[in-house]
């Protein structure tokens, strides 16, 4: 009777150059644990520097690996197709210039987005008339709408984003975190598009 054993792989992972692939960094496996054991151990792929930034490694070639090392083994496979290898050559920390840099760039494009939208859509003059309408004086500058409204803007972008620096304020992702999953997930189709292309 043939031995069962279930694959699903993961969908991506991270190597270092010269470093060995097996089985079971690319892929979850179950069954009897002597052979989930044995067919874990067994080297897929080696890391080198023609590899570039990414490898794919598809199902087929798993497949083709557990069936010529063991010949009695029935292979049932789950889940996704392909597993990116993202090459990890050792990135050098960003200098502290640069990140002031983004970080100034950054904080003077958000300011005058701001500035630009609320000028856009005249916020003074519904504060001026909001205020008029709540107390029955107009006044030129509404203090007592637009300090509440300032922060209020601040702890909208907090609530927003679901961080305040490091914490998070619950556990729901946040618009960022989702696009930035969205992003990640059309890069990975694209590599592994792109790879097969390549064949």
């Amino acid at each position: 009777m043939d031995e069962i054993i279930y694959i699903k792989l993961k969908s991506r992972i991270q190597k270092k150059l010269n470093e060995r692939v097996l089985v079971k960094d690319v892929a979850y496996l179950e069954g009897k644990e002597k052979i989930k054991t044995a067919m874990g151990d067994l080297v897929l792929y080696e890391v080198t520097k023609a590899d570039k930034t990414h490898v794919v490694i598809d199902i087929m070639d798993v497949l083709f690996l557990l069936r010529t090392r063991h010949t009695d083994l029935d292979v049932q496979s789950l889940g996704p197709v392909n597993t990116i290898i993202e090459v990890d050559r050792g990135k050098r920390p960003p200098s502290l210039l640069f990140v002031s840099f983004v970080w100034f760039l950054l904080f003077v494009g958000a300011g005058l987005a701001i500035m630009n939208f609320h000028e856009d859509v005249s916020m003074l003059e519904v504060h001026q008339k909001i205020f008029m309408i709540i107390t029955g004086n107009e006044v030129s500058a509404p203090w007592l709408l637009q300090i509440p409204y300032s922060f209020g803007l601040g702890l909208g972008m907090i609530l927003f984003f679901n961080h305040l620096f490091r914490k998070r304020i619950n556990e729901e992702p946040s618009p960022l975190e989702v696009e930035m999953f969205n992003y990640q997930q059309d890069m990975d189709r694209y590599v592994i598009m792109s790879e097969k292309e390549k064949l």
